[in-house]
């Protein structure tokens, strides 16, 4: 299974917010649309960059309530890990799992394509070994 797998099930939207936004927007951002991570971008397809909760809880932890009032660009990662849709999920995992990242933007020749994260790797992983115990069990009985 590939990354266009999980983009399938679950569409590539992807929430974006532009660089200039403040950090109290991205805040309202991932509460109103629940979610963790929010890619900065200046059009639909480009990828600046992008902030993650954890971006600002360790901004709060730094610099107190005066970090809601800059800019998203002052936060977001420059230069976020980034997988491909035909990227293997279990590589993915693999990365997300050592770098300790929970989110990844999906890029497919320069333009983003979507975004994955771990729940929507594990939640494939879990389908994939489902499939699997399913089609063992039939073969067993079927031998039986």
């Amino acid at each position: 299974m590939n990354v266009a797998s999980i983009l399938a099930a679950k569409g590539s939207r992807v929430a974006t917010i532009r660089p200039t936004a403040s950090v109290m927007q991205a805040v309202e951002r991932f509460r109103a649309e629940n979610i963790g991570a929010l890619v900065v971008s200046d059009q639909e397809q480009s990828l600046l960059g992008l902030i993650t909760e954890r971006d600002v809880v360790t901004a709060l932890a730094d610099e107190g309530a005066k970090a809601l009032t800059q800019p998203v660009e002052r936060l977001m990662n420059r230069r976020p890990a980034t997988c491909t849709p035909e990227d293997e999920v279990k590589a993915v995992m693999a990365v997300m799992t050592q770098r300790r990242l929970r989110h990844l933007p999906v890029l497919d020749d320069g333009r983003l394509a979507g975004i994955v994260s771990i729940g929507d790797v594990v939640k494939n992983r879990l389908d994939d070994m489902a499939f699997e115990t399913s089609v063992l069990r039939d073969a067993y009985i079927a031998r039986g």
